[in-house]
This record gives C-alpha cells, structure tokens and sequence, in this order.
C-alpha cells in the first residue's frame, strides 16, 4: 500500500506541484492603459522564449497557473511565440558554477510525466519530444494554432492573421547544444525534425560550447565550431542565452548571420554571469542581432514592469532600439509579474520612459521579425 500512495504521489502530484510552484505569475487582469492595450493590439508580438512543453499541461487550454497556452496568446495579441526545449537541468543549479557531472534533476520529472521511455535516458529525445508535444497540439487546434519552419510558412501566417487575429504560431527552439550527445549529425537530425532555433548552452558545459554558469566557462570547441557553420547553412538560428562569454566572442568572430540572446538581462542595470556585458551587446548589434529582455530576477533584478525596461533602455542607448526584444522565459521556473496577457504593462512602462509608438512597435515583436526572415531557411 505505500508503494501504491507514493507511485500515486510521484507521477499524479509531483509534475503539477513542481509546475504551480515553479512558474508563477501575479494574476490578471491587469491594469494597463488603454492607449498601451490598443498598441498592443495594433502591433506584432512576438516573445523568443518559454519552456512550456516541459509541463504536463494542455497547451489549448486556458490554465489558472503557469505563464503561457493559446487561450492568452491570443488574449495577449502573441502572434508568435518561441518554445524552446531545456533537456538536462543540474542538482544544485545556479548561475556561478555547475558541474557537467551534477545529477540531473529534470530525469525525475521526465519520469513522474511518463514521458517515452526513449526520452529517459537520452537528452536528444527529450528535445525531439517536446517537439512532438507542440505538433500534436497543433494538429488538435484545428489551425489555430501553426508550427512555424520556414520564411515561407512565417509569411503565409502573418499574410492570414492579418484576416483573423485569433490565430498563434510557435517556432521550436533547443536550450543547450548538450542535446547533440556529442555528434554534429544531431544538428542535421533537428533541423529535419522541426527544430529552427539552437541556444548553445543551459546551466553547465558541454561538448561544444561553454555556459555562462558552467564550471570552465571555455569558448567553443572544434564540435562547436563545426556546429556553428552547420547551423548558418541549413538556416537555425543561434542563440547565445546561457553562453559563456568566451563562447559569445567566438560566435561574434565567425558568424556570418544574425543571431539572438533569447532571454537574457545586461550586466549594467543588473550584475551577474549570467548577464550581458555592453561589449557583448555591441558585438551583437554589429552583425544585426536582437537581444530578447527577459522578465525574472536574475536577468533583471526588479521584476517590474519599469525594471525590465530599464535594460531595454540600456541596450537602447548602447545600441539603439531596432536590437531589443522581449524575452519573457516563461514557464522556465521562474516568477513573474505577468503572464502573456501582460505585455501591454512593458508598454505603458516603455511609454513613460520616453520610447515612441514606433520604436514600441520593434520591441515588441518587428526586431524579432527582422532576424527571423533573415535566419529561417526558405
């Protein structure tokens, strides 16, 4: 009988607690301007970061927890969202220094969601999964919902939202090039999967690139390298979120496209590894690439709507505004002021710091866009 009650409490209570307790929003709605909430509405909205297939919930329906799912996406006016896939998260996690050899605390929640087998001990099934998850609920939201891989199909989506706003779109992106076990034939395999956005690192090491929390913190390596060129002819996306600094300057030394820091803070309004310096940020918008702001604690420091745009208003002054973006990290494990439906307060605050209505129009999703056409494959 305890055998029964704790299997019952690990796999049908552990995922929803950790989900509840992990991803946390102060409850809407919320009290934004009319002149911010039709902006909103008039505008493009694109957010380039959430881990929301790592959760068990439906992505279709409307959940009183959590940050994200399609009911507000299109309450929020998000016509399209980044979903990227985390796949190995280390016992003790951090931002200074994680070992590559750490126990792997996502392994518990793959189990108790009674994720595949294949998935259990294989980091690349886990992205290839998640991907899975996001197409099944695509194929459920009768068009509702559209899964984004090429120029061709981005333009076509935003050519019919024009004639139905209701409608959303995701593009997959991978958290951490640990997920290529090693081997450059991974690249090829996600692409053709349906992968169009590959972040470098998460929280440790790993065989191609260094992280900015991990524990040698090195550049890319020959794999990494090799990943890099890869990545640029079959059109992904380069994320630097999580990259070490050593890594980021030797992307910026070999790129030849754009790329973005999906979900990321700046060193000058918010210290800390895991944050971009002003030299990392001019590099970046040297080669014409965006940098999503994120909206949690580490990136920022004052969750608030005023302190996330206050390190937009850095890169704005360091860069210039065509290279901001938002960059929420929702449903990463992190608490927030808002959720999805939110976007209109970063616009009342963007507005009260001096932004004018077109500049507001970029962050909000025309950057993103910018970087999108030029890097997704035709």
């Amino acid at each position: 009988m305890l055998l029964v009650v704790a299997a019952i409490g690990f796999f049908g209570i552990l995922p929803g607690l950790a989900d509840r307790t992990a991803n946390v929003a102060a409850p809407g709605p919320y009290a934004a301007s009319e002149r911010a909430v039709a902006l909103v509405q008039s505008s493009l909205v694109i957010d380039l970061h959430a881990d929301s297939f790592l959760w068990g919930r439906d992505l279709l329906a409307r959940s009183a927890h959590g940050h994200v799912d399609l009911p507000r996406m299109v309450e929020g006016n998000v016509a399209l969202q980044v979903f990227a896939a985390p796949t190995k998260t280390p016992a003790g996690i951090n931002f200074e220094r994680n070992s590559s050899d750490a126990a792997d605390i996502m392994t518990p929640l793959v189990v108790a969601q009674r994720w595949p087998l294949r998935t259990w001990g294989s980091l690349r099934e886990r992205a290839l999964f998640q991907l899975e998850r996001f197409e099944e609920a695509a194929e459920r939201s009768e068009g509702r919902l559209r899964v984004l891989r090429s120029r061709g199909d981005l333009d076509a989506f935003l050519a019919e939202r024009e004639g139905d706003p209701d409608l959303a779109a995701g593009l997959m992106a991978l958290e951490g090039l640990h997920a290529l076990e090693g081997e450059l034939e991974s690249v090829d395999r996600l692409f053709e999967a349906g992968y169009r956005m590959l972040g470098l690192a998460h929280f440790f090491d790993n065989e191609a690139s260094g992280s900015s929390a991990g524990e040698e913190k090195h550049g890319l390596t020959e794999l990494g390298r090799a990943v890099i060129a890869r990545m640029e002819e079959l059109g992904l996306t380069v994320d630097l979120a999580h990259a070490a600094s050593a890594s980021i300057r030797d992307v910026l030394a070999i790129a030849t496209e754009p790329m973005v820091v999906s979900h990321t803070g700046v060193q000058a309004t918010c210290p800390g590894p895991r944050n971009l310096t002003d030299d990392e940020i001019i590099g970046i918008a040297e080669l014409g690439g965006v940098i999503g702001v994120a909206y949690f604690e580490g990136a920022v420091c004052d969750t608030s709507p005023r302190g996330i745009v206050r390190a937009m208003r850095h890169v704005r002054d360091l860069v210039g505004s065509r290279h901001i973006a938002l960059g929420s990290d929702f449903d990463g494990s992190v608490t927030t002021v808002f959720d999805s439906t939110g976007v209109p307060l970063v616009v009342d605050a963007l507005l009260e710091d001096g932004f004018d209505e077109d500049e507001v129009r970029m962050i909000l999703g025309g950057n993103a866009l910018r970087v999108l056409r030029q890097t997704l494959p035709e």
